[in-house]
């Protein structure tokens, strides 16, 4: 029987306590596939299961991997869905497609084997883009957070340079529970959009801009320094990691003392 099912029949029959079976979940072996620790009980303890980083991998590395969480990664031994492939390129995640069944997004190069889970955020999260050029970084931030459960509204091509596009989608905005900004060139967006909502904003620099730019740590630098308060800075071209955190943000329940 898998390990983790059995913690919980424990806890059914009454041999293992709660807190017995939260702690030995926790630290659950991992699935050991010689080039990779699969580790099958990371949503026991951080809420969400493990993603997949495709870029540097095989696809026959990444099909073993996603294997290994569909067949292990359930709390309850029954596998982990949607599995989350990020940094997928067209060729690789072709490949992949071949062995197990893959929905692929091209624009924000990620993957997913599984279907999207039904939103359970507390509220919606507003992905923003500065101009056309940002648009695979807000698309990796977006599809990111839908697939951890987030209803996502999607404002693109809403940068500083016409700053009336960005006004258009006001009420919008201010109806957000997180907003994430994610642009290149000077990275004013995310410091106007901190501006105008009462939510937190997760700003994601990106690459995009011309040589005085530098790759991105213009805008980098920009968002660190913004003068709204309430803005918190992800790394450079990092969709993933921004949508990823709205969602914990989305997801934030009151704790008792």
């Amino acid at each position: 029987m898998n390990r983790a099912r059995a913690v919980l029949e424990g806890v059914r029959d009454g041999s293992v306590s709660v807190e017995q079976a939260l702690t030995e979940l926790r630290m659950a072996p991992f699935a050991d596939l010689g080039f990779a620790k699969v580790d099958l009980q990371r949503e026991v303890r951080q809420g969400v299961a493990e993603v997949v980083f495709g870029e540097g991998k095989t696809a026959a590395q990444m099909v073993g991997i996603v294997r290994a969480l569909l067949e292990g990664g359930g709390v309850g031994g029954g596998g982990q869905r949607p599995v989350l492939i990020t940094r997928l390129d067209a060729e690789k995640a072709a490949a992949v497609g071949r062995e197990v069944a893959l929905d692929y997004r091209a624009e924000a190069r990620l993957g997913l084997v599984g279907t999207m889970p039904e939103p359970d955020g507390i509220g919606d999260i507003v992905v923003v883009s500065g101009g056309t050029s940002d648009g695979p970084v807000a698309e990796e931030a977006a599809v990111t957070a839908e697939a951890l459960g987030n209803v996502v509204r999607r404002v693109y091509d809403a940068g500083v340079a016409g700053l009336h596009r960005l006004l258009a989608h006001q009420e919008e905005l201010a109806a957000a529970s997180v907003v994430v900004a994610v642009a290149g060139m000077e990275g004013a967006l995310a410091s106007v959009v901190g501006g105008l909502v009462a939510c937190p904003v997760v700003a994601v620099p990106t690459s995009v801009g011309y040589g005085a730019s530098f790759g991105g740590v213009a805008a980098l630098l920009a968002m660190l320094n913004s003068c709204a308060s309430g803005v918190g800075v992800v790394n450079i071209d990092n969709g993933f990691g921004g949508g990823y955190l709205a969602s914990r943000i989305n997801h934030l329940e009151a704790k008792p003392r």
